[in-house]
């Protein structure tokens, strides 16, 4: 595990095709259920730049707990509270993904942490 920050976390990129699309997307395979978890928490895809926001927000203000190498560049895991519309800070893991021979961090995913007992 790694306490570090995530490499140019203040430039990171998040899509809007990919909050809209598939984070918020009621409908999308992989991302209805994430969507209603953001739902429950005041974000919708109206207001989509609301949850790109807070993406941001969240890889600047938490460390990174893994970082793999691939083939591809650099895949960075981030864990911890984010800050929503309804004042809640549900704990979220966001992935983050820097290409080979560039510095920017793209978003890949989000989703909620599992609560720990």
């Amino acid at each position: 595990m790694t306490a570090e920050p995530l490499p140019n976390a203040e430039r990171a990129v998040v899509a809007r095709g990919k909050v809209v699309d598939y984070l918020l997307s009621g409908t999308h395979p992989d991302g209805r259920g994430k969507a209603r978890f953001f739902a429950v928490h005041g974000f919708s895809p109206a207001s989509w730049e609301a949850l790109a926001a807070a993406l941001r927000m969240h890889a600047v203000s938490h460390p990174v707990v893994e970082a793999v190498e691939t083939p591809f560049g650099l895949r960075y895991v981030v864990e911890g509270e984010l800050l929503a519309p309804d004042g809640r800070a549900p704990g979220v893991r966001t992935v983050w993904f820097v290409r080979t021979g560039r510095d920017v961090p793209e978003l890949v995913t989000a989703y909620p942490m599992k609560r720990r007992s």
